[in-house]
């Protein structure tokens, strides 16, 4: 296997961060760059979610950031269900070296064609007044981009899809009726929420627009709280589902995002995007039975179901003056819930997001090996401090010249580093592996891996897996290197590429056990 195949990190990343940090200096110097006035920047929101156990501060990203976010924003890392039918599209990303409390710093990031904000001004004021909302039925806006011709918001990221895969592209099970009460409550409150906050209008409302964070509890893009352009176009899916006031004059007010909700309420209904044209014979002949998801089997309160029934029916109305407002919505559906106790994730057939070992390789295990697929870092630790450095030999042959008092500073300080790791002063071990690191005349695997694992158990498993990356450089055929990005990766909840790591080394140490070439 040649260096660094995982497929979110294609080569090693330097442990120098002086030049990201001089581009970073460097972009925030551009002219182009759009700032504005910072006096309207919101504080910390009152309100936390559950995708990243406390919503990021609202912030102005720059364009290095969200590239390596996004693996240069890779078309593996899309995530948008309408990518085609947008003038815009959504990325999966994960933000590296960014100062908050929580790690898995996953986000969405969606890119905007310049057309569609052509004022960059405009596109940073609307950007800090979506920022301003934090809310926990969002998925909470924390940032921005607008350098040159590049328009981007940055976004939480729900790992667990849209409400339109779970109730139309369904592969497991369809989503249960307790389950579409919930979602009609949550979506009802959330816009209750925006409009509270003087944010009333929302742009182009649908199935797409709902997701389910690691919890499984459904919650509204917040993306829907800007244009998708600055001509006021609002609808980028069919104009069959729009409002009827918006087809005469294209302009979106909050009376239309009442009606569009009343299209999500018939897709909670029926499992299927009806046009509202459609549906309108069954909602006037009260054939409720004739609108039911058959998916459900008739596992639904037909009370319920008509309380649901009637709400879209005015939501649908003609006349916008007609519709009912969001806290009516609110008041509708909450008395519907009947199952308050049970979790989403349980509801909706997922699994809650707990950290995870990578499942066991294929190929017998070594204690190394063993420790991994548990994620036993104290065990790697004891293995590591075993081991010392009989993995280093032949990788390094030094002449009698190069012996200099620089060199015998370097093995002073991976020493004082041996000492530190043994004695489990992780921060003091790092310090002294990185003056023994940074010198460059002499690599070490294992000094690479040792720091490593002090990265993993100081919860910085990006840092942990350049190191084990690099170890992986310098020793190609080396198990432990393999076996350290498995533990990594697994850390940042990329289990399948674990997973292809775990094998990879327990191939490599069969391998060698077998006397072939994988040992040195």
């Amino acid at each position: 296997m040649g260096c660094c195949q995982s497929s979110f990190f294609k080569a090693p990343i330097s442990d120098d961060s002086k030049n990201n940090q001089q581009q970073q200096q460097n972009q925030q110097q551009r002219p182009q760059h759009v700032r504005i006035n910072h006096a309207s920047r919101p504080t910390n929101g009152t309100e936390t979610s559950g995708g990243l156990g406390g919503v990021l501060s609202f912030t102005e990203f720059s364009l290095a950031d969200l590239k390596a976010a996004t693996n240069n924003f890779s078309p593996e890392f899309i995530v948008s269900e309408s990518g085609e039918k947008a003038p815009n599209v959504v990325y999966k990303g994960r933000l590296q070296n960014h100062d908050n409390n929580n790690n898995r710093s996953w986000i969405a990031v969606k890119k905007f064609t310049k057309l569609a904000w052509p004022d960059p001004k405009q596109f940073a004021e609307e950007a800090w007044g979506a920022g301003k909302l934090r809310h926990k039925r969002l998925a909470n806006l924390i940032g921005y981009c607008c350098v040159g011709d590049e328009r981007l918001l940055v976004a939480e990221y729900l790992p667990h899809d849209t409400l339109a895969k779970h109730l139309f592209h369904w592969e497991n099970q369809t989503i249960e009726w307790a389950m579409r009460l919930r979602v009609a409550l949550y979506i009802s409150e959330a816009l209750d929420y925006c409009s509270s906050e003087g944010r009333p209008l929302y742009h182009d409302l649908n199935a797409y627009r709902v997701l389910f964070d690691e919890n499984g509890d459904p919650r509204l893009s917040c993306f829907g709280l800007m244009k998708n352009s600055s001509d006021g176009k609002s609808y980028s899916t069919n104009l069959a589902y729009t409002p009827p006031e918006y087809l005469q004059n294209g302009r979106v007010t909050p009376e239309s995002v009442i009606f569009s909700f009343g299209t999500v309420l018939l897709d909670l209904l029926s499992g299927k995007h009806i046009p509202p044209s459609h549906a309108l014979d069954m909602i006037r002949g009260k054939n409720i039975l004739l609108l039911m998801d058959s998916h459900l089997e008739g596992n639904f309160s037909t009370g319920e179901a008509t309380v649901v029934f009637d709400l879209a029916s005015r939501c649908l109305q003609y006349e916008p003056r007609e519709r009912p407002n969001t806290k009516d919505l609110v008041t509708t559906l909450a008395p519907l819930q009947n199952k308050p106790d049970v979790p989403s994730y349980v509801m909706l057939g997922i699994s809650k997001h707990e950290e995870t070992a990578p499942p066991t390789p294929q190929h017998p295990l070594s204690p190394m090996g063993d420790a991994c697929t548990r994620m036993d870092l104290t065990a790697i630790h004891q293995i590591l401090v075993m081991t010392h450095y009989k993995d280093d030999e032949g990788t390094n042959e030094l002449s009698f010249q190069e012996w200099t008092q620089q060199m015998r500073d370097m093995l002073e300080a991976r020493k004082r580093g041996d000492v530190a790791f043994r004695d489990k002063d992780f921060k003091t071990a790092v310090e002294c592996y990185s003056q023994f690191i940074d010198v460059g005349t002499m690599v070490s695997p294992t000094v690479y891996a040792r720091r490593s694992l002090c990265h993993l158990l100081s919860d910085q498993p990006d840092a942990a897996l350049r190191d084990a990356m690099q170890a992986q450089c310098v020793y190609p055929d080396w198990s432990t290197a393999f076996y350290m990005q498995a533990v990594a990766l697994a850390k940042l909840d990329m289990h399948k590429d674990a997973a292809d790591m775990l094998n990879e080394a327990a191939a490599l140490e069969e391998k060698k056990q077998r006397g072939g070439s994988g040992g040195r």
